[in-house]
């Protein structure tokens, strides 16, 4: 299956929000999507690579009028798992297979040996009273991560990609900083395996 990319003679790829409301910058959208088109149509590696985490992390200004930020969300995900897909295939035609099933399996067993902890406890708590998610949102989702990482129980990686979980303030409840950066993990190994 051949993924593409936004086409960029596309006058305007994505639905504009009213002026008075804030979507994401159209001309900072237009150009990383420009970028990546660019690097995925290049036959060269290298300073320019893009990766599919330089994809999911990539944020653009908020601005009156700007792009939908759902549509654009949506596009960004599809690019994120086209990209992954071609670091995964890369991965297997330099190294192997068993390369990349060792890449995954390693990575399975920390977000795995992290999953088990009991509940309450998978992530630290902050030590300021600052913000911070609420423990039974996470929990739940640590609980499908385990269905889906062990059952096989299907589940789609836009589900931790649009997480969202209650406010919680400082030590009840779990580190903001931490989750996200187990989530983004946890993404870059559905990307991989799906």
């Amino acid at each position: 299956m051949t993924e593409t990319l936004p086409d960029k003679a596309a006058a305007s790829p994505f639905a504009r929000v009213d002026r008075k409301n804030y979507g994401y910058n159209p001309k900072q959208v237009d150009q990383f999507l420009a970028k990546a088109r660019e690097i995925y149509t290049s036959e060269q590696d290298g300073e320019k690579a893009l990766s599919s985490r330089d994809v999911r992390e990539m944020t653009f200004d908020a601005v009156h009028g700007g792009y939908e930020p759902q549509a654009v969300d949506a596009a960004l995900d599809r690019l994120e798992d086209v990209f992954a897909q071609r670091e995964r295939d890369a991965l297997i035609t330099s190294k192997g297979e068993d390369a990349w099933l060792a890449q995954i399996g390693r990575l399975s067993g920390v977000l795995r040996a992290r999953l088990h902890r009991a509940e309450g406890e998978r992530f630290r708590r902050p030590r300021r009273n600052v913000r911070s998610y609420r423990i039974a949102d996470v929990d739940l989702l640590c609980g499908q991560l385990i269905e889906y990482f062990e059952q096989d129980k299907p589940l789609s990686v836009d589900v931790p990609r649009r997480a969202v979980f209650g406010a919680a303030n400082g030590k009840e409840g779990y580190e903001e900083q931490q989750v996200d950066a187990f989530l983004d993990r946890v993404i870059e190994l559905m990307a991989s395996i799906d």
